[in-house]
């Protein structure tokens, strides 16, 4: 029904009813800090055993170590194209006062992969061995003055990297004497061991049984560029090693499991090196 006019004129026209507006949400409640905090520290705990020590996640670790705290340091010196044959000479003349302070695996100058390059591996204990060894030396007159001093000026550049030998390889020594020394270089996908190790290792074994060439030692660098493994293989001499080489490419048992390892491979690098008179591995 329209409703009559007021004072003889029309009532307004009626829009149609207002509604309310709706009631705004209620913001999100915000938890107490200690409830934010029980997660971590319950994630944290997972991580400690009874006693508050820590204890490694299978999925966190990156393989199994070796026993002992025993690791080498391998260290490789650029020389001055000028100055190789003076460097070589104070090492064959001065290195024993060196090795009275701790032991060395083996010094080599390299022949083929680079140029005017030494290297050479020193094993310790522990970190305090080879902290107590460097005190040593900076003390030891005659170790600064009659190789430091002059050898100093022959380097162009100086590295280091801290290793530890793989769990599964014993560090070996060649049948006799006099051959060469390949050193291969592989950096590896991150991941370490855990990842890649059961791979490389079954490379290096199916190379191991074909019988031309000796395995020295396979080195997981800790310091230094890291997913890298140093592996060290002793030859006859260079032709030998090219003849076995060639030999096991055509081995399919090496071709199968090289296939296989190369999956977590990033690159790879070779040095062939001769050992110097001071090395003890020649």
């Amino acid at each position: 029904m329209v409703p009559p006019p007021l004072n003889g004129r029309p009532a307004p026209a009626q829009g149609p009813p207002k509604v309310p507006p709706a009631a705004a949400a209620p913001p999100p409640a915000m938890l107490p800090p200690g409830l934010l905090r029980r997660p971590l520290a319950a994630a944290a705990a997972r991580l400690c055993g009874a006693r508050g020590r820590p204890q490694v996640l299978a999925s966190l670790a990156t393989g199994p170590r070796q026993n002992n705290g025993i690791f080498y340091e391998i260290r490789t010196y650029d020389i001055k194209p000028s100055r190789m044959k003076e460097f070589v000479e104070l090492v064959n003349k001065y290195f024993h006062l060196r090795t009275a302070h701790s032991e060395l695996v083996g010094l080599w100058t390299v022949e083929l992969g680079a140029m005017n390059k030494a290297v050479h591996v020193w094993k310790y204990d522990n970190f305090a061995h080879r902290t107590a060894v460097r005190k040593a030396l900076a003390n030891d007159k005659d170790w600064q003055g009659k190789f430091i001093s002059p050898a100093l000026t022959c380097i162009e550049k100086q590295h280091n990297e801290v290793a530890y030998l793989v769990p599964w390889c014993q560090l070996g020594k060649p049948s006799k004497e006099g051959g060469v020394y390949e050193w291969v270089t592989f950096q590896m996908k991150p991941g370490g061991p855990a990842l890649w190790g059961e791979s490389f290792q079954a490379a290096i074994n199916a190379h191991i049984n074909t019988g031309y060439t000796k395995l020295i030692g396979v080195f997981h660098t800790e310091y230094g560029l890291l997913n890298t493994v140093h592996v060290i293989w002793w030859n006859e001499n260079p032709d030998h090693r090219a003849a076995g080489r060639h030999s096991a490419h055509e081995d399919a048992r090496v071709v199968a499991a090289v296939r296989d390892s190369v999956r977590f491979l990033e690159s790879q690098h070779n040095m062939l090196m001769i050992p110097l008179a001071c090395s003890p591995l020649k």
